[in-house]
């Protein structure tokens, strides 16, 4: 099986094991709407659990992965498995020391996050006490998660891709058995919702655990913060930390902004994220989980046109698969967010304020699924100092961007703002990669878009034409639209020849690719 077979095999192991998770996680925000509706006690909620995220994606899924795969995978390509598993468990060691260090501090310190993460909940002291009690309630799911962020990049590493992207839907499935089952009788509901949300993530790292036994990985403590993989991965992390999670730091900013605006703006950007994230992590994601590890083994063979082929191959299925998701959220945003959230408390109010930011947002999808895949091709190297220097300057960009667009157009001004950030950071990061690798195939990712664009057209007639000019329960009028748009994109993409196609159904067949020459 040749790397276009191995490569489009894993993102389809961690797209269909994302797929799960991501329904389950839609199915669990639903029963958040429909329990507590999408104002005030939501806005503490998600607020409070906005920090602990920020710092899985820190230390975690984000920097930490970037920092390690890459030295993980040199030692498993180089048959060295005692130095593979040493490295493993040195790291873990330290990674559980710190994150119990940043837990009781963070929930000693409660009072002074809550207000760094939404300082506009000041004017209403109910409010902000409430996300105090709840900051220190989630902040545990931080070191559970972060660790379950550890095993899974070693897993990957080690060939396992399934169980540790399905892994993250502990979280789901924990908070959805609260809501049906121990919420009506528990006396504080909202802070019972916060205690399940920890819950999910010691599932979610326990789940890790059999299968690093069984790749003898064993949770052994190792103290040797001074071993010289350490010392790699921490050299790598900190510039990491902005690289890889720029997006997690642009909805943290985004959240202390719409705190300001008005009420149930930071749930609306809340919920319009994880719409938007929904194609991002089935696609964008899922490339660059598949893609690190294959690029961190060519890296430490010197392969260099093995590891441009790879990219330019991600970017290219990037492209057909995140084009027609970005355009289809788009066009069926509303009614979807009517099907799953305007139930209960969840009025239309809040349905039209959720649509406007993810209209914005997924304006720069494309964008969102390219940083991933660059910024791992630098950490592939062994490089964390650019991605960081291009993360900065976006930065200033998304928030120079809030504070113009926000006042005008409120949480779809936010959104904007951090679609141009993140595109900035994706142009920046492939020119940056053609002046020190040279070609990297453009020619052939802009042949791709041009026909991913004319695919689009029938696709959007298509869907259009069954959610807006049919009448009848949304139930059934969206997932239509949903399929019958993906049949028409699909088809003309049959018709026109497009490359991608042809490996998606390469793969699934068995059938050999075509080389991959970038020109």
């Amino acid at each position: 099986m040749n790397s276009s077979h191995t490569l489009i095999r894993h993102v389809g192991a961690v797209s269909f094991a994302t797929l799960i998770s991501r329904i389950l996680g839609y199915v669990r925000d639903a029963l958040v709407a429909y329990a507590f509706g999408g104002g005030r006690f939501t806005d503490a909620f998600y607020a409070a659990f906005r920090l602990p995220n920020l710092f899985r994606r820190l230390l975690g899924e984000g920097s930490l992965t970037a920092a390690f795969v890459p030295i993980f995978s040199e030692h498993i390509s180089n048959d060295r498995q005692d130095a593979a598993r040493e490295c493993f468990q040195a790291l873990f060691t330290l990674l559980l020391t710190v994150l119990f260090s940043i837990v009781v501090l963070g929930m000693f310190f409660a009072p002074q996050v809550t207000h760094l993460v939404a300082w506009g909940f000041k004017s209403d002291p109910d409010l902000f006490d409430l996300t105090v009690r709840l900051t220190r309630q989630i902040f545990p799911f931080l070191l559970f998660v972060s660790l379950a962020a550890l095993a899974s990049g070693s897993l990957n590493s080690l060939g396992h891709f399934f169980v540790p992207s399905v892994a993250p839907a502990m979280l789901s499935v924990a908070e959805i058995t609260f809501v049906l089952l121990i919420a009506k009788s528990c006396s504080d509901p909202l802070q019972g919702l916060a205690v399940s949300a920890v819950a999910g993530g010691l599932l979610h790292f326990g789940l890790l655990v059999p299968l690093l036994y069984k790749e003898k990985m064993p949770l052994v403590w190792r103290w040797n913060p001074l071993h010289p993989d350490i010392r790699r991965v921490g050299k790598a992390l900190l510039p990491a930390v902005w690289g890889m999670s720029l997006d997690q730091v642009n909805a943290f900013i985004d959240t202390i902004c719409a705190s300001f605006l008005i009420t149930g703006s930071v749930t609306a950007l809340y919920n319009s994220n994880r719409l938007m994230q929904f194609p991002l992590a089935l696609f964008g994601i899922a490339m660059s989980t598949a893609a690190l590890p294959n690029l961190s083994a060519s890296a430490a063979k010197q392969d260099w046109p093995a590891m441009k082929n790879t990219l330019n191959l991600a970017l290219r299925l990037i492209l057909f698969a995140v084009l027609p998701a970005m355009a289809g959220l788009i066009l069926l945003g509303r009614p979807a967010i009517e099907l799953l959230f305007e139930h209960g408390k969840f009025t239309h109010r809040e349905t039209l304020l959720t649509n406007a930011a993810l209209a914005m947002y997924c304006l720069g999808l494309p964008a969102f699924a390219g940083v991933k895949v660059l910024a791992s091709f630098f950490y592939a190297l062994k490089d964390t100092k650019t991605p960081v220097k291009v993360a900065n300057a976006c930065l200033l960009i998304n928030i120079t961007g809030n504070l113009t667009l926000m006042w005008k157009f409120g949480v779809a001004g936010l959104a904007i703002a951090t679609s141009l950030a993140s595109t900035a950071n994706a142009f920046i990061l492939f020119h940056l990669l053609r002046r020190r690798l040279g070609l990297m195939g453009g020619r052939r990712i802009f042949k791709t878009f041009l026909q991913c664009a004319a695919a689009l057209f029938p696709m959007m007639l298509a869907a259009g034409g069954i959610a807006y000019g049919l009448t009848g329960s949304l139930i059934w009028r969206v997932p239509a639209a949903v399929l019958v748009g993906t049949a028409a994109y699909l088809g003309t993409a049959k018709l026109l020849r497009m490359e991608e196609f042809q490996h998606l159904r390469n793969a699934l067949t068995g059938s050999p690719d075509p080389r991959e020459t970038p020109q």
